[in-house]
């Protein structure tokens, strides 16, 4: 059997224009924002906080510190298992282009940033707890997460990916409520500080089947450290403004969705244990509804075994068997 099933890539403006399609993921970060009376304010905040942190990281040259702003497209990844042309929605992510207002530029940024899947949202929510339910220790299904992890090392090895980006991906998440990170004494001039932690979490493994690393930086300015997840080299192969639309943008979002660690009003010390119990934060005038959000992931996960794991089951379990990466 062939290691590719065939990939279509869409494209959509994330601005405060944007509307989510009926295949976007309803978790995602941007469709989230862009629901509801509070919408288009959503949409034009969180665009205005992107930019103002662009700009407070990218301060040399750019004493009004409006030298700089984000630009955003929604990538929407669909496969075709059998070559019929049926499509299943498949990942999303965020693609940050830079403009810089003194040139006249518009420069390419990192693709990945956010990530969505949602046979993720059913690795997660369906499983992972059911294979949980009736066992008095906690553990993980045989080969969980091989699946998936082919899926998107396959997207990166098709044509069409490297047709469309020039380099590899950057995803940019929380650090793990379950973990300790230790802060080093490695200090990049973008990145930040560096937290080591002792043990991955979950979703750390999660993103190796992915084929992807991670480390965990402290931006300037920031209150906790940022997980990013990358194959390559993350210190050398992205420039510094590529690395600060990644980090405006995601950080961004974090203090929207998980204000306790990324908008809390003091920082990560030496030795930071992250929470979402923690009470001294502020809030953003950016409206979400996270409770909302963890049950639409059960509801995605229970969709995407109906219309993707049952029917191709067969399939795809050859296929995964059989692919190499």
């Amino acid at each position: 059997m062939s290691n590719e099933f065939k990939f279509t890539i869409k494209r959509v403006s994330f601005d405060e224009n944007y509307h989510p399609s009926d295949k976007t993921r309803l978790t995602t970060n941007f469709a989230n924002l862009a629901r509801g009376a509070s919408r288009q304010e959503n949409l034009r905040n969180t665009l205005n906080m992107m930019n103002n942190r662009f700009n407070d990281l990218a301060h040399w040259d750019n004493p009004k510190a409006d030298r700089y702003s984000i630009e955003l497209e929604i990538i929407s990844v669909d496969i075709d298992i059998e070559g019929n042309g049926e499509t299943f929605p498949t990942i999303e992510i965020l693609q940050t282009y830079i403009v810089d207002h003194q040139k006249n530029q518009r420069i390419e940024g990192i693709v990945g940033n956010s990530f969505s899947s949602y046979v993720r949202d059913y690795d997660f929510s369906v499983l992972l707890p059911a294979h949980n339910k009736d066992q008095t220790q906690f553990s993980i299904p045989e080969n969980y997460g091989d699946l998936h992890g082919k899926i998107f090392k396959s997207l990166l090895n098709s044509e069409i990916y490297q047709n469309h980006f020039k380099k590899p991906p950057v995803i940019c998440l929380s650090v793990s409520t379950t973990k300790t990170y230790h802060q080093t004494t490695n200090q990049h001039p973008i990145l930040g500080v560096e937290y080591r932690q002792d043990a991955y979490s979950l979703t750390d493994e999660y993103f190796a089947k992915m084929g992807l690393q991670v480390r965990y930086f402290m931006p300037k300015n920031s209150v906790a450290p940022l997980a990013f997840y990358f194959s390559g080299d993350l210190l050398s192969d992205y420039t510094d403004l590529e690395l600060i639309s990644t980090i405006s943008t995601m950080e961004s979002f974090q203090k929207i969705y998980r204000p306790e660690i990324y908008n809390a009003n003091a920082a990560a010390g030496q030795v930071y244990q992250p929470s979402l119990k923690y009470q001294d934060y502020s809030l953003t005038r950016i409206v979400y509804d996270r409770e909302e959000r963890s049950q639409l992931a059960v509801k995605q996960g229970k969709w995407t075994e109906e219309k993707f794991i049952k029917p191709y089951r067969n399939i795809l379990e050859q296929w995964a068997a059989n692919c190499v990466l």
